[in-house]
């Protein structure tokens, strides 16, 4: 490394840094202290004030171009599902067909499931009250804190890692378009190496984690609206959906080039906007059948969806201006020189930075974006499939949840936990995801 490069590594560390303290310590949203620190980087890195603003400008603008969308319409269809109680349907149902022997693994199974297209905060607030009331309707002597526990914890797994991993989730869906990645391998590749890692962090884990932590009754409680629960079979299909169209669309490109010539329409229609446009408004009569036309239930949906869009657009935003920064000033281009030199295996030094970012950020979609953003240059030089890439800078990006994460709080909130608790279960299970993730990316990677 040349006195260029340890400027530029200075420079990184200490716009991190500051957007920390400004995050932690002064209380700042998320999209002012990552635009700090961005400009902050540009400054130390000798870059001119006008080519740091530029790059912030793009930064922001090109995340936020098709994000944005996503991001809404991902919410809405949360918001839906939440206030029909149509996610609730599903989940009393496959706890009530588990039994209590089963409940852990229906648990799992169901948040794997509801989180495919929806938000971790979203499935959160769904999910873990049906689980909780689940677990305090076990009988006697099984519904203690501890098979509490074992029951929520699993949930938080699986929400976990289909938000990380698995596409038309912003984090990985951004890293399949910033490392040109194929969004239907990486789709099925995520599902390889999540299911895995969520059966190893949530209920095998907890069996370890749950014992000893008391819990508080939950502060917060879902808002539901005051209409029919739809069947479990509608609530189904609207989860599904989005998932549906786009696998379809990417198996196109697996048919004969004269059978997919009759099916090019599914490869527009599997486009992460379209496809959760779609979903929303098919969703819409399935969820709320003839009442979708009040204006209380319009209002409530969309209240409900966009009360957060804005926080966390802004925030990816920030995260995407923080990326360009250092692109520009040439990060990407050192970490494609360390690793040429063999000092470390590409998807290792990917892991490495996203666990770096999500430590300082306590983001999970910040730290992806900013990642795949830097790793660009070094996929192509390498020769490391992206998918892989992709997969190993989403398990990072969940490392160790703390206090400067806002779902760490979120999470306290609804298990009930104290603040060693929700280290001890929740923290604890975010970093075996990580790194289990990790293991499971280098050993498929290397058989795939």
């Amino acid at each position: 490394m040349n006195p260029a490069d340890y400027r530029l590594l200075i420079a990184a560390v200490a716009g991190i840094a500051l957007s920390i303290l400004l995050i932690i310590k002064g209380r700042l949203h998320p999209f002012v202290g990552l635009l700090c620190g961005a400009f902050t980087v540009g400054l130390l890195a000798g870059l001119p004030m006008e080519e740091t603003a530029k790059a912030v400008e793009k930064g922001a603008g090109t995340i936020l171009g098709g994000t944005g969308l996503v991001v809404a319409l991902g919410l809405g269809l949360g918001a839906m599902l939440q206030l029909s109680n149509g996610a609730g349907g599903i989940a009393s149902a496959a706890l009530r067909m588990s039994g209590v022997r089963g409940a852990p693994w229906a648990s799992l199974f169901t948040a794997l499931l509801i989180g495919l297209p929806l938000f971790f905060e979203t499935g959160l607030v769904l999910l873990l009250p049906i689980v909780a009331s689940a677990a305090a309707a076990l009988p006697n002597g099984q519904n203690d804190d501890t098979a509490k526990l074992k029951l929520m914890l699993p949930a938080l797994s699986g929400l976990s890692v289909v938000h990380a991993l698995v596409p038309p989730h912003p984090g990985p869906l951004l890293a399949v378009n910033a490392l040109g990645a194929n969004l239907g391998l990486t789709l099925v590749y995520g599902l390889i190496v999540g299911i895995p890692t969520a059966i190893i962090a949530g209920p095998l884990l907890a069996r370890f984690t749950a014992p000893g932590v008391k819990l508080s009754p939950p502060l917060l409680d879902p808002v539901h609206l005051d209409v029919a629960t739809p069947s479990v079979g509608r609530a189904l299909a609207a989860v599904l959906l989005p998932v549906v169209l786009i696998a379809a669309g990417q198996a196109v490109a697996l048919m004969p080039p004269q059978v997919a010539g009759h099916f090019e329409w599914l490869k527009w229609i599997s486009d992460p906007v379209v496809a959760l446009l779609v979903a929303v408004l098919v969703a819409l009569p399935l969820l709320f059948g003839r009442r979708i036309a009040d204006r209380d239930v319009q209002g409530a949906i969309w209240t409900e969806a966009m009360t957060p869009a804005g926080g966390i657009i802004l925030a990816i935003g920030a995260g995407g201006a923080l990326k360009q920064v250092l692109v520009t000033a040439g990060l990407s281009d050192m970490l494609v020189r360390i690793a040429q030199g063999g000092a470390i295996s590409p998807i290792l030094l990917a892991w490495g930075v996203s666990v770096c970012i999500r430590l300082a950020t306590g983001s999970a979609t910040v730290a992806t974006i900013t990642t795949a953003g830097v790793m660009e240059g070094l996929v192509a030089a390498s020769g490391v499939a992206p998918e892989w890439m992709v997969l190993a800078i989403g398990a990072g990006s969940l490392f160790f949840s703390h206090v400067n994460d806002p779902g760490f709080w979120l999470v306290k909130s609804y298990l009930g936990t104290d603040m060693p608790g929700t280290f001890k279960t929740w923290s604890v299970m975010e970093t075996v995801v990580a790194v289990v993730g990790l293991l499971l990316v280098l050993i498929a990677s290397s058989i795939l």
